[in-house]
């Protein structure tokens, strides 16, 4: 999808829905704008239901103020203006009061951009502005001040948030990955001390990486190839739904034997991928024009060595993800299909999949499938896509019940005995 084609008041419906569909805002709260080439203003209106807006409810301001359309712009518009006149580089401002974000503005605190990889490079420094009244002169003030400053994403006291970016979807991207931070920090608060990723760990994850490949023209696409194309854009998307990961964060693969594979585009968003964005690799070489994600070399790897497994996610669900940047180990001995599905989850050191690709293919195992790797990711591997994506799911519900329990009392797991009856039972190896 080519998202800077669309039309602003387009965009602006588009971005908004999916900000209220995930329960990010609420049927009143939240705005949006665009500033065009022209230096029109596009604006959501005021006081019309979030989950029900169209195009015509678009708001148009022209640089001489006149309004154009059905509707009044939101209150907000004052705040819009005074970052876009402090900012000419801005081309798009959101501000919404998700949940996580107002729990971190009750306790004037902001997220940790630095628990996981992108969360800093993505969202940038978090600013904090003063409280005061919303549409107020004083509000806009308050938050254009801290653009001045130089930052883009601002977390208001007792209110929500606004990030302004280059285009919307950068700025519904960096907002989008600040409350995923925000829930992955308070699940892990449950567990224990969330463990911060130094400077030079966010430097070497940030580093280039030699993903030079040649590349090949598939002369056609077999019926194989076309039904895993089609089932991984449905699973992509329902991860996506699912919060499993966020737009542009997250891999799947697989396998299609005999040396190829299908894997997801680096940095495309997850939530319209189409069969044809995915990319074909067949030989150590890629589909021409598209580029693999960075992890296309550590599941060429995982096919390599195991030919039994059809199907390798890469993922950061939250509430699995607080295992992951805290020293509490994930014991999946919780209720028996827990066990049956994940088996035993190892922890990898940070970087291991770049840095160490021999080591987690030998860290998966059948009693293994499943890997968390520190403040980075969890691996998930399958005879098959649905497998793959089962274990995902089950992996991500255990780790939320055990963050769950944690509020109600001592968490009991099944015994060795029991695990020993199940293994027997299922026929486990």
């Amino acid at each position: 999808m080519r998202f800077e084609l669309m039309h602003p008041a387009d965009q602006l419906v588009m971005i908004m829905l999916r900000i209220y569909q995930y329960g990010m805002t609420t049927t009143s709260g939240g705005n949006l704008s665009i500033r065009d080439e022209n230096g029109d203003i596009w604006m959501t209106p005021s006081g019309i239901d979030k989950g029900s807006l169209t195009r015509q409810d678009m708001i148009q301001i022209k640089p001489d103020g006149r309004q154009i359309g059905l509707h009044r712009p939101s209150v907000e518009l004052p705040l819009h203006m005074q970052i876009y006149r402090i900012r000419p580089d801005l081309k798009a401002v959101l501000h919404a009061h998700p949940p996580t974000m107002i729990a971190f503005s009750l306790v004037r605190q902001v997220p940790d951009t630095r628990l996981v990889p992108d969360v800093l490079k993505i969202c940038g420094e978090v600013g904090v502005a003063e409280y005061a009244v919303p549409g107020s002169d004083l509000l806009g003030e308050n938050i254009a001040r801290r653009f001045k400053e130089g930052y883009n994403t601002v977390l208001m006291e007792n209110h929500g948030c606004v990030i302004g970016a280059s285009d919307l979807f950068s700025a519904f991207e960096a907002f989008e990955t600040l409350d995923f931070s925000g829930r992955l920090q308070i699940d892990a608060l449950k567990l224990g001390k969330p463990r911060q990723l130094s400077q030079e760990q966010l430097d070497a994850y940030a580093a280039p990486r030699n993903l030079e490949m040649g590349t090949f023209t598939p002369a056609y696409a077999s019926s194989a190839e076309r039904a895993a194309r089609r089932d991984m854009c449905r699973f992509i998307h329902r991860s996506y739904d699912q919060r499993l990961f966020t737009s542009t964060q997250g891999t799947y693969s697989v396998n299609l034997g005999d040396g190829a594979f299908l894997i997801t585009p680096y940095g495309r968003d997850r939530k319209y991928l189409q069969p044809e964005d995915l990319v074909l690799i067949q030989n150590g070489m890629t589909e021409a024009g598209k580029t693999p994600s960075r992890s296309v070399f550590l599941h060429q790897a995982i096919y390599e060595s195991h030919k039994d497994v059809g199907s390798v996610l890469i993922a950061h669900a939250p509430s699995i993800m607080a295992f992951a940047v805290t020293d509490t180990g994930f014991d999946s001995r919780l209720i028996p299909e827990s066990y049956i599905s994940l088996r035993e989850v190892k922890k990898l050191p940070f970087l291991s999949p770049s840095a160490d690709a021999p080591g987690v293919v030998k860290a998966l195992t059948p009693r293994n499938p499943v890997l968390i790797v520190e403040n980075q990711c969890v691996i998930c591997t399958g005879k098959d896509l649905l497998t793959a994506f089962d274990r995902l799911e089950v992996l991500e519900f255990s780790a939320k019940a055990v963050i769950a329990a944690k509020e109600i009392g001592p968490v009991v797991q099944i015994n060795d005995a029991q695990v020993k009856e199940i293994e027997v039972a299922f026929k486990l190896v």
